[in-house]
């Protein structure tokens, strides 16, 4: 039973990753449920602490993760439309052929929005699609950084007590 659970707690160490760059899945949160998994086996010692300090972690990165490409957006001088311009020009960009559509899409969608729904004048609506684009940056590379923080703590504590398994 403890090799299953190691099997679906790398897994969910993995989506969690994935899921840092892709918008549908929450990257973090599945790395803490990959954690969660490997602490239910019998072979690690339970550790609540490293449990309550990693879910912590796990849903405030989840939750600035919506809050940062708003905050920057507005930062920058954007508005709603914009924000919400840079969310569906970050899904269509991942669904385009378009290499790197991911990086081109918030920055697009943050642009049309400002333009097209806000009014927004061009220069004004240049600044807020890169603030929008910082926002996206900066949130991806949080929710990159904490997921595989937990592979690694994954890793290592499967690796410590290794022997303990068999």
């Amino acid at each position: 039973m403890d090799i299953l659970l190691i099997i679906i707690g790398l897994g969910f160490c993995i989506i969690g990753i994935v899921g840092s760059i892709l918008p549908i899945l929450p990257g973090p949160p599945f790395g803490w449920l990959g954690l969660l998994l490997l602490e239910l086996t019998t072979a690690i010692p339970n550790n609540y602490w490293f449990l309550g300090v990693t879910f912590i972690i796990a849903i405030g990165i989840f939750l600035l993760d919506y809050m940062m490409p708003s905050i920057s957006t507005k930062k920058f001088g954007g508005s709603k439309a914009g924000a919400i311009g840079a969310i569906f020009g970050l899904i269509i960009g991942f669904l385009s052929p378009i290499p790197f559509g991911f990086l081109i899409g918030p920055f697009a969608g943050a642009f049309i929005g400002e333009i097209v729904f806000n009014k927004t004048k061009g220069d004004q609506a240049l600044k807020a699609a890169f603030g929008s684009f910082l926002g996206f940056i900066a949130s991806t590379s949080m929710k990159l950084l904490v997921s595989c923080m937990f592979l690694g703590l994954f890793i290592w504590e499967v690796l410590n007590h290794w022997n303990s398994f068999f």
